[in-house]
C-alpha cells in the first residue's frame, strides 16, 4: 500500500508540475507504423486502395486512467496525380480526463519517381488543437499529506482564467524508398511552434518535433532483400529517432514475419535512462491487421506502473475496381 501510495504521488506531482508549467509534449504510439499518418504525414495513401487505422493506447493502467490515447485515420491514392490524402483524428486524455487534448488534421501527400524503383514522398499536414483543462481533477503536492497520503481540498495554485484553448499547426514529412528493400524518412512537427499554455505565458509554446526512421527487408526464405511472397519469412531491423526540446528518444527493434503472423521487439531509449522492452504481435489476413503491443517498463516508475497496453486494427480496401491502377505501395512493417 505505501509503495502504491508513493507511485501515485509521484504522478500527480510530476502531472501537476506539467499542467503549472503548460509544456506540452505529444502522445507517443509504440505500433509507429500501423499508424502511420501519424508518424509521418508523407505516408498518405501509401498503399494500393483505401485505409481506415484505429489505435488504442493505455499507459501506466496501474494508475487509474493516467494516459488514455485514440486515434483514428483515413487515407486515400490519388493515382491519377501521384498524390495521396488523408485525414487524422486523435484524442489524448492525461489524469483521468484532467487534461484533454483534441487533434483534426488533413493531410496531402506527393509521390515522385526518381529512378528505377527509387521514390520519394513529400507530405504537408495542417492540424487544429483543441485543449480542455478539467481545474477540479487536479491534485497538486500541496494537497497531499506526506504521513498518511490524505487529500485536502485545499490548494495554493492558481487556476488559470482560460481553461479551454484552440491553435494550428503545420508539419512536413519526406519519405524515400527503394523497391521493397528500404526505406528512410523525415517528419518534422509544429513548425508553427503553437503556445498550449492556459496561463499568459507565450514563451509557453509546443516545440518542434523531429523524428527519423528506417529499416530493410530481409527475406530469411531467399536470402535477400525484399521480394517477399506468399509464406516466405522476412525480418525487417528498425531504428527510429525522436527529439522534441530537450526530450530525446531512440528506438531499435525488429519484425518477423510470416504471413499471416508477425511478431517484434523494440527496445526505447531515452538516453537518460532505459525506457520499456515493447513486445508486439500481429495478424494480417487478407485486408485485415490487428496487431497487440505490451510496453514492458524497465524504469523505476515505468515498470512499477505496469507498462502499457496498445492495440491497433487497419482495413484496406478498394472504393472501386480499376485494373489498370498501378500503386506503388510503400513495404514499411504492418505494425
Amino acid at each position: 500500500m505505501l509503495k502504491n501510495r508513493l507511485i501515485q504521488f509521484l504522478f500527480l506531482l510530476s502531472f501537476s508540475l506539467l499542467v503549472s508549467f503548460a509544456k506540452a509534449q505529444d502522445p507517443q504510439f509504440s505500433q509507429f507504423y500501423a499508424n502511420p499518418l501519424y508518424l509521418n504525414p508523407a505516408f498518405a495513401g501509401a498503399t494500393e486502395c483505401a485505409r481506415i487505422n484505429l489505435n488504442y493506447r493505455n499507459q501506466w493502467p496501474s494508475l487509474t486512467k493516467a494516459y488514455i490515447t485514440y486515434s483514428i485515420t483515413y487515407d486515400q491514392s490519388l493515382n491519377s496525380i501521384n498524390s495521396g490524402f488523408g485525414i487524422i483524428a486523435i484524442n489524448d486524455r492525461q489524469g483521468d480526463g484532467a487534461l484533454n487534448t483534441t487533434l483534426l488534421g488533413a493531410i496531402y501527400a506527393y509521390n515522385l519517381q526518381v529512378s528505377e524503383g527509387l521514390f520519394i514522398r513529400f507530405g504537408a499536414q495542417a492540424v487544429y488543437y483543441q485543449q480542455r483543462l478539467d481545474w477540479d481533477k487536479l491534485i497538486f503536492a500541496d494537497q497531499i499529506n506526506p504521513i498518511n497520503g490524505t487529500i485536502s481540498n485545499i490548494t495554493n495554485q492558481t487556476p488559470p482564467e482560460n481553461t479551454n484553448i484552440g491553435v494550428a499547426d503545420f508539419s512536413v514529412g519526406t519519405v524515400l524508398t527503394y523497391n521493397d528493400q528500404f526505406f528512410v524518412g523525415f517528419t518534422a512537427d509544429h513548425l508553427t511552434q503553437p503556445s498550449l499554455s492556459f496561463y499568459d505565458n507565450n514563451d509557453d509554446k509546443l516545440p518542434l518535433k523531429y523524428t527519423a526512421h528506417g529499416g530493410v527487408t530481409i527475406n530469411l526464405s531467399r536470402g535477400m532483400l525484399g521480394g517477399v511472397y506468399g509464406k516466405d519469412f522476412s525480418i525487417q531491423p528498425q531504428v527510429l529517432y525522436m527529439r522534441q526540446q530537450d526530450f530525446q528518444q531512440l528506438n531499435a527493434g525488429l519484425y518477423l514475419n510470416r504471413n499471416p503472423f508477425v511478431i517484434g521487439a523494440w527496445f526505447r531509449h531515452n538516453f537518460e535512462n532505459p525506457d520499456a522492452v515493447i513486445i508486439l504481435v500481429g495478424l494480417s489476413f487478407k485486408n485485415i491487421k490487428f496487431g497487440y503491443s505490451y510496453d514492458m517498463g524497465v524504469s523505476r516508475v515505468g515498470g512499477e506502473a505496469l507498462g502499457a497496453h496498445e492495440v491497433s486494427f487497419a482495413w484496406d480496401f478498394c472504393i472501386y475496381n480499376d485494373k489498370k491502377r498501378k500503386i506503388r505501395a510503400i513495404k514499411t512493417p504492418l505494425f
